[in-house]
């Protein structure tokens, strides 16, 4: 469980902005130093700036996100946060479907089509997840490891303005996730928005205790968090570890 959630938080905070603004901040290379006596990572050449951009991203979620989603978690209570968690997870199996089916693997596309027809279905749109009670397992895809599965490297490690943990090709795949999920492409845009503000509120709420645990584990946890991302999207690891992890709860 844990797992699950420190790849949830690797995700959490990433944003659209995200891709503009890479270009322009890998200027910034080198303005952070890697700890002294420590072995660079060959899949980490730009470790210096991205050590830099962790710190600002850290910084705005202890300011902006952090506070947000600890007054949501407080506010509301569990059986509806569990709701909305649910059905924003619903939504996304339509994307990991169609990943599947990119993927030319058509029978875990079609268990994500009946997790999905069954929770909307029988699920009060989602908001229940009948499926997973099923024993029907969700296991999440997207673009960056479909990019992965047709044979592209991952690049080097990157760590995105407002985003977090990514790798260059996971980048590259980003412009299609945003299209890719159903939400995303609502209208008008004033429903839109306030979706997206509630599922990214959810899910930073969801990772309180996770990222409070990496706080005070870690003894490097920038070491920690990239090593664990950059194992979670080698798409062999994903397969291994394919419905054996639990989904996070609070």
């Amino acid at each position: 469980m844990m797992s699950k959630k420190l790849l949830s938080f690797f995700s959490f905070s990433r944003r659209a902005l995200a891709a503009s603004l890479a270009g322009g901040c890998l200027v910034l290379a080198g303005c952070a130093s890697v700890p002294e006596g420590q072995a660079r990572n060959p899949q980490d050449p730009w470790e210096g700036y991205n050590r830099s951009m962790m710190t600002f991203n850290d910084k705005v979620d202890t300011a902006v996100f952090k506070p947000v989603a600890t007054a949501y978690k407080t506010v509301t209570p569990r059986p509806v946060r569990t709701g909305v968690t649910n059905f924003f997870d619903n939504i996304g199996d339509l994307w990991s479907m169609v990943n599947y089916l990119l993927q030319g693997r058509g029978e875990k596309a079609y268990n994500h089509m009946v997790r999905f027809t069954t929770n909307t279905v029988f699920g009060l749109g989602g908001v229940l997840d009948i499926a997973t009670e099923a024993q029907i397992p969700r296991e999440k895809q997207d673009f960056g490891l479909t990019l992965a599965h047709w044979g592209m490297k991952p690049g080097p490690y990157l760590v995105l303005p407002f985003w977090g943990p990514s790798t260059l090709r996971d980048t590259v795949a980003l412009p299609v996730d945003w299209r890719g999920y159903v939400l995303d492409r609502m209208h008008p845009v004033s429903h839109r928005n306030t979706l997206t503000v509630v599922r990214w509120t959810d899910k930073r709420a969801n990772l309180l205790d996770t990222t409070d645990t990496v706080d005070a584990i870690a003894l490097d946890r920038y070491s920690l968090i990239r090593d664990f991302y950059l194992q979670q999207r080698d798409p062999k690891a994903q397969d291994e570890n394919a419905g054996k992890i639990e989904d996070f709860d609070d």
